[in-house]
């Protein structure tokens, strides 16, 4: 997708809703709806090893640079409230990867989780963990369960890190919970609300937008159930190099879509899909 034309880059005042922004984040800011905004966004990471070798480096170089659009893309969605950020950090398929490769991202994680908790406490912003928490390292599991403690109390946006996640692997989970509660009930049937219920995701509405970086399309087994009726929005841009402004122009562009969920659609609705229990 094409870029909206840069302005220079000049500094605003902090006093700015997003903090100190540059010409062009102050101008696609100003083009947004903020009452349209989505209720739950998700993000499909995708570039890290490309932006390295690009540039002649090694692809762990690539993932701490993807941290840093990590945290610009946490933050910047606190700021403007959206209720809930997935970002698929790890999948069930990537561990079959270099080893060296997977223990750098577990470590990563766990740096991460230490330097950002007061970003995080800061913004209000609770954590969650989706995915097969007991496949990870021991010390990952209590990391990931102190980041949920000590972020539980928090009311704004929830953040969901999806951590050895595989959607067809969630479905699989939710199944088995299910068959097994229908079978002490003496009951055969399940609906989709109680098939929702025992999602990674329960409590939380289905994402509205799902954002793929590094332009492909596919959604590599991210959300499968979720996703169902979700708008998705794939740019060329590698992961590390999605800025602000990027995130920003992937907003506009939602709130120029038309959501009609199978009917036929009479201007821009945004009547959101709620989880079950909602």
């Amino acid at each position: 997708m094409s870029h909206t034309p840069q302005p220079k880059t000049l500094h605003v005042a902090a006093s700015h809703p997003l903090g100190t922004v540059t010409a062009e984040e102050a101008y696609l800011f100003e083009k947004l709806d903020l009452n349209q905004l989505p209720r739950h966004l998700a993000v499909i990471m995708d570039g890290n090893g490309r932006w390295a070798q690009r540039r002649h480096l090694p692809r762990i170089a690539g993932h701490k640079a993807g941290t840093e659009t990590a945290r610009t893309t946490i933050e910047t969605c606190a700021r403007l409230k959206i209720e809930a950020l997935t970002l698929y950090a790890f999948s069930v398929e990537n561990w079959r990867r270099p080893k060296a490769e997977t223990d750098f991202l577990m470590q990563l994680l766990r740096e991460y989780l230490r330097q950002e908790m007061p970003l995080l406490q800061k913004n209000n912003i609770r954590m969650r963990f989706l995915g097969r928490a007991d496949e990870l390292p021991e010390e990952v599991q209590r990391d990931t369960r102190e980041a949920e403690i000590e972020t539980a109390k928090n009311t704004g946006t929830v953040l969901c890190v999806a951590l050895n996640y595989g959607g067809r692997a969630e479905i699989v989970h939710a199944v088995n919970q299910i068959l097994q509660e229908k079978k002490n009930a003496g009951q055969a049937q399940v609906t989709e609300e109680e098939f929702a219920e025992k999602m990674y995701t329960a409590g939380l509405p289905d994402p509205d937008l799902l954002i793929r970086t590094s332009g492909e399309m596919r959604v590599s087994n991210f959300l499968l159930w979720q996703i169902a009726y979700a708008e998705i929005y794939v740019t060329e841009t590698l992961w590390p190099d999605f800025n602000r402004a990027r995130l920003l122009e992937a907003f506009v562009d939602y709130q120029k879509r038309e959501r009609r969920y199978g009917g036929i659609g009479e201007g821009k609705s945004r009547k959101p899909v709620r989880a079950a229990g909602e």
